[in-house]
């Protein structure tokens, strides 16, 4: 009768639904709950209870210790018999009124005393004293530590090393813990398939399930992950109810939008009920509430990004209700967001970030904001949510994000916002390698992003790669133009082949800049901004190119690899970006020109443990053999500072 009412009342709301977050976590444990949802409990072995949460209140069986015992290695004796004793008149005492004892051992019959070793003169018939014993010293009484009945920990606590040790001590052996909740995952799509190293083109990998399982591990539960289910509505209902019969929770994942074969919502409805259908998040924003009984079904979006979301606001809360145990509170702390974010007025969006201090200052550098993009979530360092009714925040502006790294770890980060080369990778291993407590954290905005965010003093480092079109040169007019007060170094890296990557065996027989405008040809480009993207820029104008007839040109990517990843994929068939990349991906290379490739540091950044650091790197053997591992780098004198611009001397 209660679903029935429940269902009646929130038919309204069931398809695509925009129900903020709060109100729809709230509504959905209260159904819950009503419907009998609540943590069930086991009996297991202390000794494999660490991590467990108590069920009940836990009383000792018997007292710690014991049994009298002794605290010292030493003799046990009637303190009575050592009265008197003292530095002038020791006190004597026959091998009949003492016991040899050890540290633990019982306390014999008749004694009430240990004296220490070190304080004892051994005789031929006993021991002479030179200080009297106080009844009871060096002695652990019985239930010095623990006494019978005695309550040793509380119910829905969690269970530590230590308080194994008090329950074995007090006798308990067995305890009532809430049983971990188990969790189906049912994987569902046509073009889904178990992972492997040779997946086919059309093929989608399924590792939504190994990351939900991993989570759900991590906050107390156990998962259990079903065989991937075809698009076929009758073959997804016989297994949700399946794991329904299985299981306390299920997630059903993917098929949760609108698309023709979207069916999560209309197999949970049939099964059980429906609370809501949408939520006012981004990403996220199709996730389905539904249950059977007191039993929760998750549906979940299949991209990984608001899957994650969705579990980690929804099914993290109602593990923590299983377990009767308060959420953890989310560390936050104020940055200075690197980036504009522009977010719809609909949605609570929730925008992965990078962090990392840049002197006094927190910033904070958004990542792509893909729902399918799991790469984002596995660097972010923080996540910025932007309230419902919010159009964004601006660059420059203080915001608030959540923390997913310690402060400590952030206080340790080498910000690297600029230009992209796969070297920096190399970089930030060998300095994580070599330094275990630093890390290195990089945002691929193109060199004159990372110009501005040193400008801004938003970053440590920045590659750049900008080449002045009036002589030739690389890097140092820009700098002399956008830091005209001076303030910063140029860092000599590497020099780097640029050329067009196309397909191995080059079918489109491409053989210089003139053939992108070749009808038929598809091209990839880099953002606006990056050294490479002005680089295309000059030699089409050089040639007298119209790029506007290059078709694709303004297809963007933010990184070499990216670029060459299309071409690989053959969405693209050609794209201008460094050797290493396309050697990275087996394709053929059509050298352009050299590069030179430097780094921007500012001085007030160049002191700090994480640069110099970095300067050690930059001129081992270690980084040199990466490169050229890498191939397609000349490599002079990386680390040495190539120009220096001196700060301008305030006027007296």
């Amino acid at each position: 009768m209660l679903r029935d009412e429940i269902k009646e009342v929130h038919m309204a709301f069931q398809y695509l639904t925009n129900v903020p977050l709060a109100k729809a976590r709230a509504e959905y444990e209260e159904v819950l709950i009503k419907e009998g949802f609540a943590g069930k409990t086991e009996n297991i072995s202390v000794m494999e209870s660490c991590g467990r949460i108590t069920a009940h209140a836990v009383y000792a069986q018997i007292c710690a210790p014991h049994y009298h015992s002794s605290a010292m290695d030493g003799i046990a004796v009637n303190a009575k018999d050592t009265f008197g004793a003292t530095e002038t008149t020791p006190v004597h005492l026959k091998t009949s009124q003492f016991t040899v004892v050890d540290t633990g051992d019982a306390i014999p019959e008749g004694c009430d005393a240990v004296i220490m070793v070190e304080d004892i003169v051994q005789e031929q018939d006993g021991v002479c004293l030179y200080a009297a014993a106080s009844p009871w010293q060096h002695v652990r009484q019985i239930g010095e530590d623990i006494c019978a009945e005695e309550m040793i920990l509380c119910s829905c606590q969690k269970i530590t090393p230590s308080a194994i040790g008090a329950l074995i001590a007090g006798g308990v052996l067995e305890i009532d813990v809430f049983r971990r909740p188990v969790v189906g995952i049912i994987p569902t799509g046509d073009e889904i398939v178990p992972p492997t190293k040779s997946p086919k083109k059309g093929d989608i990998l399924e590792f939504n399930g190994s990351i939900f399982s991993a989570m759900i591990r991590e906050w107390g539960g156990e998962a259990v992950i079903y065989p991937i289910v075809p698009d076929r509505l009758e073959a997804i209902e016989e297994m949700v109810k399946r794991a329904v019969k299985e299981c306390d929770m299920v997630l059903l994942n993917a098929g949760s939008s609108a698309g023709r074969e979207d069916y999560s919502c209309q197999v949970i409805d049939k099964i059980g009920d429906v609370l809501y259908h949408g939520l006012a998040i981004k990403p996220g924003k199709p996730a389905i509430l539904g249950y059977r009984r007191e039993k929760p079904i998750l549906g979940v979006p299949g991209y990984p990004v608001s899957g994650i979301i969705v579990i980690e606001e929804i099914l993290h809360p109602l593990i923590d209700l299983w377990n009767h145990r308060k959420g953890e509170e989310h560390p936050y702390a104020d940055a200075v967001l690197s980036r504009a974010v522009v977010s719809g007025l609909k949605y609570h969006e929730f925008v992965r970030v990078r962090l990392g201090y840049v002197g006094e200052r927190l910033i904070a550098s958004p990542l792509s904001r893909g729902s399918g993009v799991i790469s984002s979530f596995m660097k972010a360092d923080g996540m910025l949510e932007i309230p419902q009714g919010l159009e964004g925040c601006e660059a420059g502006s203080r915001v608030k994000v959540r923390l997913l790294r310690p402060l400590s770890e952030l206080k340790q980060m080498l910000v690297d916002i600029g230009s992209h080369d796969p070297l920096l990778d190399e970089l930030a291993d060998l300095l994580h390698r070599k330094n275990p407590e630093m890390y290195m954290s990089s945002a691929h905005v193109g060199s004159m992003g990372g110009i501005m965010a040193a400008r801004r003093k938003e970053n440590h480092i920045a590659g750049i790669h900008l080449l002045d079109v009036k002589d030739g040169s690389y890097n140092v007019s820009f700098l002399k133009k956008y830091f005209p007060n001076g303030g910063v170094r140029l860092v000599e890296c590497v020099g780097r082949t640029q050329g067009l990557m196309v397909a191995p065996g080059n079918p489109h027989n491409i053989q210089g800049i003139e053939d992108l405008q070749h009808s038929g040809l598809r091209y990839v480009n880099r953002q606006k901004g990056s050294g490479t993207r002005i680089l295309i820029d000059y030699l089409c104008k050089e040639k007298g190119i119209r790029t506007d007839v290059i078709y694709g040109y303004e297809r963007e990517e933010f990184t070499h690899t990216s670029v060459a990843a299309q071409i690989a994929w053959g969405t693209a068939d050609a794209g201008l970006g460094i050797f290493s990349a396309a050697n990275l991906y087996g394709l053929d290379f059509l050298p352009v020109c050299i590069e030179q490739y430097d780094l921007l540091i500012p001085d007030d950044a160049w002191d700090t443990p994480m640069v110099q650091a970095l300067m050690e790197i930059l001129k081992s053997d270690a980084f040199k053999a990466s490169l050229k591992k890498m191939g397609g780098y000349e490599i002079g004198e990386p680390g040495r500072v190539r120009e220096r611009l001196e700060p301008a001397k305030k006027s007296e």
